[in-house]
């Protein structure tokens, strides 16, 4: 994949991961939009990186997932990237019923499902036939090294984003022959404020790489065509 000239869109691309995968293309010399569901977080984003497009969208809602299609093809009509990096991570326990499924919908007004498939699903299916048009193209879908490690202590995430690494199979089957390429990026524990602080409730000492030493091999591998891009956090790996 050619690393500088594209036009490339990011959701959830205002911190954590996404933010760190947007500076690294813009460096490389590409157009990047990212959309987060929080004006304050994309604010801080643009002042970081002033080059950024940003658009405020909450992608686990249709209507806004066809007002970002619309605006985007509207304004940027050489797109052709889209990375579904959106995504959010909660404690779950099945044996206290609907508790914590009903808490944190109240807290954060978000579902794992929605936010996690959901949200990817619509959002791969409303820009596919776009990125078929461009002469070289690229989906890539942000998963998880808890696809192949599940952790007991938030199933919901696990179980999506093993949703996220099949379809990522599957999509790349049925876009095998168009100027699409299907990529999934496989991150192990980075340390980002994905679940809120929940690591160090559970008394966790250690919480991953950064996101600095995620992007090195990720960015490595795109340009080489690497479709499934599985990052190994060293210090996990020796023991």
């Amino acid at each position: 994949m050619k690393m500088n000239g594209n036009t490339i869109l990011i959701t959830g691309g205002a911190t954590g991961i996404g933010l760190a995968l947007a500076e690294a293309f813009v460096q490389a010399g590409n157009k990047v939009i990212i959309c987060a569901r929080t004006e304050e977080n994309l604010k801080q984003a643009k002042e970081k990186l002033p080059q950024l497009h940003i658009r405020k969208c909450d992608v686990s809602k249709e209507e806004d997932c066809e007002a970002l299609y619309a605006w985007v093809t509207a304004n940027f009509k050489d797109m052709n990237v889209l990375i579904n990096n959106a995504g959010i991570q909660r404690m779950i326990d099945f044996r206290k019923g609907t508790e914590d499924l009903i808490r944190h919908r109240m807290e954060d007004g978000e579902d794992e499902i929605d936010a996690n498939l959901k949200s990817l699903v619509y959002m791969t299916a409303l820009f596919t036939p776009h990125l078929m048009k461009q002469k070289e193209a690229a989906i890539m879908n942000v998963s998880s090294g808890l696809v192949f490690y599940p952790m007991p202590a938030v199933p919901i995430y696990c179980a999506t984003k093993a949703a996220v690494h099949t379809l990522s199979i599957l999509l790349r089957q049925q876009l095998e022959g168009t100027s699409v390429k299907v990529f999934e990026l496989i991150p192990p524990m980075v340390d980002t404020n994905l679940d809120k602080g929940a690591r160090k409730a559970r008394g966790q000492t250690y919480f991953g790489i950064t996101t600095a030493e995620l992007v090195q091999p990720t960015m490595k591998a795109f340009e080489s065509d690497e479709y499934e891009i599985r990052v190994i956090d060293p210090k996990l790996a020796s023991r």
